[in-house]
């Protein structure tokens, strides 16, 4: 469901041609934010991602967004139907400059069709996507880039607000569903899913690949995620898998990896291992997807208890993706761990306000800006969708 992207990380990586490790980034202010965005820091490489990510936390809980927040995000769409992570000038035509990828579009796709009203700029976000599916049936970050895990799985998200089975979106012979099979691993090495193949082909259980793809495996996406009723047993190898198996045995190595500390376990290179909070948020939603919610409680109270402090740090992305653990793991999103997480995410951005009933007693809604709040930037995208290993 929830699916983070590092766009900055992913930049670089396209420019050297390797994998980057994500890194601890201090958010830079911009001098000149948009009105109508979540967040204060610096949207170049997660504005499009962060709103997406806002606006679909709120439509899970039935909150009503400003209309600027909408607006700001329709504004980002190129004629094509692509988006990028931002572009500052929303007046001017996209041209070969304005870098748009496949997870800003999958993930504002499935935003503006929670909010509705937006059918025709849905309807050509998807289409883009279909027109730049891979031969095995995946996405990459960037068109044509190698079909990963994570991007896959955003784009199913899209695909199942078209409400055409993802079984029948095929480039030749392959569906999104084969290329994720490919990335899942036999159950000898843990029955997770790999981010994408190494270059010799090899494939490594990436926890924050194998959340996501759970997920899409499923055939859900952040906006139609539900908690299933499939108990998470012991990883089974079968002769012909089928996307529900590999989501199983995805979920299987999920609880396996948070049953000692509740959480799953940042290991980048140089430092000390920490707690990755935004992946076991994502843990938590595909463990809620596959299991039912008592699937999802270890990890889910151990976020209530430990997360605040990583959330108001990082802004309206990390306060979305708590919301919609909570959301999907039977929790309070209104008091989580004593924090009002909706409250929160709202407060970054501008508000909603409810003016009173008119003489006819029917209720008329004005939704103003209210500003920009101090909310925390991109240290949550860059914990994100990188190909680092996870345990």
């Amino acid at each position: 469901m929830n699916v983070r992207r590092s766009a900055a990380v992913l930049a670089a990586t396209v420019a050297i041609g390797t994998a980057t490790p994500a890194v601890a980034v201090s958010p830079s202010p911009s001098p000149s934010l948009p009105s109508g965005l979540y967040g204060s820091s610096d949207p170049t490489y997660d504005g499009v991602w962060r709103q997406s990510l806002a606006l679909i936390a709120l439509y899970r809980v039935h909150a009503e967004p400003a209309a600027a927040t909408v607006d700001w995000l329709a504004g980002q769409q190129c004629e094509s139907g692509a988006f990028p992570a931002f572009r500052a000038n929303p007046a001017k035509a996209c041209d070969a400059k304005v870098m748009v990828d496949t997870n800003s579009t999958a993930a504002a796709a499935q935003a503006l069709s929670a909010v509705g009203g937006h059918g025709t700029a849905v309807t050509k976000a998807v289409t883009w996507l279909k027109s730049v599916q891979n031969k095995d049936g995946g996405w990459g970050y960037t068109p044509g880039g190698a079909s990963d895990a994570n991007s896959t799985s955003v784009v199913i998200g899209a695909l199942v607000t078209q409400h055409a089975p993802v079984s029948t979106i095929r480039n030749g012979a392959k569906s999104p569903y084969d290329a994720l099979l490919k990335l899942s691993l036999p159950c000898a090495d843990g029955g997770a899913f790999a981010y994408e193949p190494d270059k010799k082909g090899k494939l490594t259980a990436n926890a924050d690949a194998t959340a996501a793809a759970v997920v899409g495996a499923l055939g859900q996406g952040m906006v139609s995620v539900k908690a299933g009723d499939k108990k998470n047993a012991a990883c089974t190898d079968a002769a012909r898998p089928t996307p529900k198996d590999a989501a199983a045995n995805g979920s299987a190595y999920l609880a396996k990896a948070v049953a000692k500390d509740g959480h799953l376990t940042s290991a980048l290179p140089g430092s000390e291992n920490q707690p990755d909070y935004g992946n076991t948020a994502d843990a938590v939603v595909a463990l809620a997807a596959q299991g039912g919610t008592a699937a999802a409680t270890g990890p889910l109270r151990w976020l209530e208890r430990n997360s605040a402090k990583w959330a108001e740090q990082n802004g309206p992305a990390a306060y979305a993706q708590l919301i919609l653990a909570a959301e999907a793991g039977g929790a309070d999103p209104s008091d989580f761990g004593g924090t009002d997480l909706v409250k929160q995410l709202t407060a970054t951005g501008p508000a909603p306000v409810t003016a009173s009933q008119d003489d006819s007693g029917t209720s008329v809604w004005w939704l103003v800006g209210a500003g920009l709040a101090a909310g925390a930037g991109v240290g949550f995208l860059l914990s994100s969708r990188n190909k680092r290993k996870q345990p």
